[in-house]
């Protein structure tokens, strides 16, 4: 059984850690699950033209052979202009729409203001129902609740990562029965 988490973030470091986070969490409540960290900023991957995936580079190959590898998911993205990342979307773009049918897909969004707290709601949400995903709680963490070494401090965002955590476990765990 394997999670990946996703960082949509092309700079920085906050969206990675706070999805880390809920990975790492998730494995210490199932020592079985596989867990893997895809960050974004690592990889060139192209941008959509509507050819086949194998005549994309080796990095978009290599991303999308993750994606659909995978058994359950942690997608995180900061918010650009009250949206995902643009990285983001073309990732989705590239998807099969089967990929995430039926499977377990949490969210982090991370920003600098909390009037953004919403954007998973209004935004990456409706894009993982239309490839059918299973979405249980959203984590929001504004940059105030991470300390100067980008650690996140805030009990309560703590608390939701937790939570995430044990859903995402739960779920695909009675998805699987």
């Amino acid at each position: 059984m394997k999670l990946l988490g996703i960082s949509g973030s092309l700079i920085g470091e906050k969206t990675a850690i706070a999805v880390n986070e809920v990975i790492k969490k998730a494995q210490e409540l199932e020592p079985k699950l596989e867990i893997e960290l895809l960050d974004m900023k690592h990889y060139e991957v192209e941008f959509v033209v509507g050819k086949p995936l194998h005549d994309y580079n080796e990095d978009t190959q290599v991303v999308i052979k993750k994606i659909t590898d995978a058994d359950l998911f942690v997608i995180g993205t900061p918010i650009y202009q009250a949206s995902i990342t643009g990285a983001l979307k073309n990732l989705f773009d590239h998807l099969p729409t089967n990929v995430f049918e039926s499977k377990v897909v949490g969210t982090v969004t991370t920003a600098g203001s909390e009037k953004h707290f919403l954007v998973a709601d209004h935004q990456l949400k409706p894009i993982l129902s239309f490839f059918k995903a299973i979405t249980p709680t959203n984590v929001f963490v504004h940059s105030s609740c991470f300390d100067q070494s980008n650690v996140i401090v805030d009990k309560e965002v703590r608390d939701r990562i937790d939570t995430l955590a044990k859903e995402l476990v739960h779920l695909h765990t009675k998805l699987k029965l």
